[in-house]
């Protein structure tokens, strides 16, 4: 008997206060600073700034920008005050270390699902 697929409801998948707040703080930074991110993290910031929910290949690809870019914590000025690294603005605007934790606990629900 197959088992039934976990599906992640709309408020699983709507961005968290904390997570919001990281992205509106990276758009701040990037536009301060003329730099940080892509035209696709800009994009995803204005998302979970606005708290719109994510869906199953955002989640996906949330999860693949946060381990390929969990080294760019070890760059010159990461979270620097007065000149942050463009790797931390680009961090913030995928939802920081609180978008990282809220998507590696969907990712695994999801993972779980398969």
């Amino acid at each position: 008997m197959p088992s039934a697929k976990t599906e992640l409801t709309e408020k699983q998948r709507t961005p968290p206060a904390a997570v919001a707040r990281e992205a509106d703080k990276g758009l701040k930074l990037r536009e301060e600073h003329g730099r940080g991110g892509t035209d696709v993290g800009r994009r995803r910031a204005n998302q979970l700034k606005n708290r719109e929910a994510v869906s199953v290949r955002d989640i996906k690809s949330m999860y693949s920008y946060f381990a390929r870019h969990n080294v760019d914590k070890r760059g010159k000025n990461w979270a620097d005050k007065d000149k942050p690294s463009a790797g931390y603005i680009a961090w913030l605007l995928w939802g920081g270390d609180a978008g990282r934790k809220w998507v590696d606990g969907l990712h695994d629900r999801l993972d779980k699902a398969d």
